[in-house]
C-alpha cells in the first residue's frame, strides 16, 4: 500500500472533481489518498506520492489556490519526493496545460522524481476529464503492482 497527497490547483472545480476520481481509484487499489484543495507544505506527508492536479489559469497562470504552494516548492529541496502530474486545459489556447507544465518544472528543478510523463487533458477532447484521468492512472497502477 502506498501513500498519496492529491495536491489540487482549481479555479471553476473540474481538477477537484478529477482528484476526487483519483483518489477513489486509489482507494479502490488500497492505497490511502488525501486531497488538498489549499495545499500547504507543511500539511503534507514528504514521503507519499504527490499527485498534483491542477487547471491552467488566465494567460497561463496557476489558479490562486496552489500560487502559494508553488512559491514554497521553489526554495525546498525535493530530491526524495516522487510525483505524477495531471494537467488540465483547452487546447485553443496557446498556453494549453502550462499550470502543471510549471508545476512539473518545479517539482523536477528540487530534484523531485516524475514517475511517468504528465497527463494533460484537453477539456475540448474530453468533456468529462474525469474519465481520461481514471484511465490513466488505472493503466499507471496496473503497471506499476505488477512490476512491484
Amino acid at each position: 500500500m502506498a501513500k498519496f497527497e492529491i495536491i489540487v490547483g482549481s479555479v471553476l472545480g473540474a481538477s477537484e472533481y478529477v482528484a476526487d476520481a483519483l483518489q477513489e481509484v486509489l482507494l479502490s487499489h488500497t492505497h490511502s489518498a488525501q486531497i488538498h484543495l489549499t495545499p500547504q507544505l507543511l500539511d503534507l506527508d514528504q514521503s507519499a506520492i504527490w499527485l498534483i492536479c491542477t487547471s491552467t489559469h488566465g494567460a497561463g497562470d496557476l489558479p490562486d489556490n496552489i500560487q502559494p504552494f508553488a512559491e514554497q516548492l521553489k526554495t525546498q529541496n525535493l530530491n526524495k519526493h516522487e510525483f505524477l502530474v495531471v494537467g488540465l486545459g483547452d487546447s485553443s489556447y496557446d498556453t494549453y496545460c502550462h499550470g502543471s507544465v510549471q508545476m512539473e518544472n518545479i517539482m523536477q528543478t528540487g530534484g523531485a522524481k516524475l514517475l511517468c510523463p504528465a497527463l494533460h487533458i484537453d477539456v475540448l477532447n474530453h468533456p468529462i476529464p474525469e474519465d481520461a484521468a481514471v484511465k490513466w492512472l488505472q493503466s499507471w497502477l496496473e503497471t506499476n503492482e505488477q512490476s512491484a
